[in-house]
């Protein structure tokens, strides 16, 4: 790719060269940091006239593995893989948080200098070329961004989609990202974008507005990453802290349960939920029964049975159909915490909203994955 005016950081040095040199296989061109919009779309062009795919990966920054998977797989699929780094203000409420949401760009950027070292001695189509971190007035040059609900300026609204779980308690966020996602595929003009699974509605919300706007791009959604006790990574598990993170894995639990009620043979949706509070209430017993020097509290926002089409609450899961099981929860601010005590970023004090999801697969899907992994076995 040739060079550009907008080039702010270039991986060239000399250290990290001769690291790329020592793991063996040829030296690949490293990726370059652009804050200009125009900067960015003349590498894109470049790319285009070559003939060679892009594959965009939008986050928010704080990378995790979760993020790390979705370029990996954007890389085994495209040329050219572009990673951005923004925090959209328009996706936060105006008493939500985005001043403590965590800023991490050196240490995103030195995370993604060693996946593109990985990547350089494997066998892949592509690589990580451009990373785009723009500035707020970049991303939104007419009016300033607004978080208010009947705000001024120019938004992408995809409803009902964004009204249903997550929109129901935070109105402004879905307007807020189909509108920063917009303005990035307009910027990248991807041939594939890539999503986490852990952001289903989000994946739903981007797949709409894709088909309904007639964009170029495919939409591609990658499984959840997870710890390996089964919590969703999140940039926002940094705020837990040990006595937190213990607890925080409730809303897999929950899930969990869900499924293999389910997949024992349940369908309607009482008891369903019936499994799913059974868990709820159970691990807050157990906190309840401890000193606050010792419990994490939480609050459920939602726990949602849902169409897989068009997220619609079910009364009853068609098995033929299965359904989106989903839930957020409130992890609560530490209670006196103890000298000493990993209280996380923030110091204990803010509130960690957590979000899932799993899919209820339809019962013919269950069975075949079975008998697949029956034939697989030893």
């Amino acid at each position: 790719m040739a060079t550009t005016p907008g080039l702010i950081r270039k991986y060239k040095s000399k250290p990290f060269q001769d690291a790329i040199r020592k793991v063996g296989g040829p030296t690949r061109p490293l990726f370059q940091v652009y804050q200009s919009v125009s900067d960015l779309r003349k590498a894109r062009r470049n790319a285009l006239l070559a003939g060679e795919s892009v594959g965009f990966v939008p986050t928010m920054g704080a990378l995790h593995q979760g993020h790390l998977a979705l370029i990996r797989q954007a890389v085994h699929e495209n040329h050219h893989v572009y990673v951005s780094i923004y925090v959209n203000p328009t996706q936060f409420g105006v008493n939500e948080d985005l001043s403590s949401y965590p800023r991490t760009l050196e240490a995103d950027l030195e995370k993604l200098r060693t996946l593109s070292t990985n990547l350089s001695k494997a066998d892949v189509r592509g690589q990580i070329t451009a990373v785009f971190t723009p500035s707020t007035r970049d991303m939104y040059p007419g009016l300033g961004p607004s978080s208010e609900i009947d705000g001024l300026g120019s938004f992408v609204t995809i409803t009902p989609l964004s009204s249903r779980l997550e929109g129901a308690t935070r109105p402004v966020f879905f307007r807020g990202v189909a509108t920063v996602c917009m303005k990035l595929f307009n910027i990248v003009q991807p041939d594939a974008v890539y999503f986490g699974q852990k952001d289903v509605q989000q994946t739903y919300v981007i797949e709409r507005m894709v088909e309904d706007f007639h964009l170029d791009t495919r939409v591609r959604v990658v499984p959840t990453a997870r710890e390996t006790d089964g919590l969703a990574m999140s940039s926002r598990n940094v705020y837990l802290g040990e006595r937190r993170r213990k607890v925080a894995t409730v809303l897999v639990r929950t899930l969990r349960a869900v499924r293999t009620a389910f997949i024992n043979g349940e369908t309607e949706r009482d008891h369903l939920m019936a499994a799913a509070q059974r868990v709820i209430s159970g691990e807050l017993d157990r906190q309840r029964a401890l000193p606050p020097r010792a419990r994490a509290m939480f609050e459920v926002d939602y726990i949602s049975l849902a169409d897989p089409l068009t997220l619609e609450e079910l009364y009853k899961v068609n098995s033929k159909q299965g359904a989106v099981l989903s839930g957020a929860i409130k992890m609560l601010p530490i209670e006196e915490p103890q000298a000493g005590e990993n209280t996380g970023t923030g110091d204990g004090r803010t509130p960690v909203r957590l979000i899932d999801n799993l899919r209820l697969e339809a019962i013919g899907s269950i069975l075949l994955n079975t008998l697949r992994r029956t034939r697989t076995a030893p």
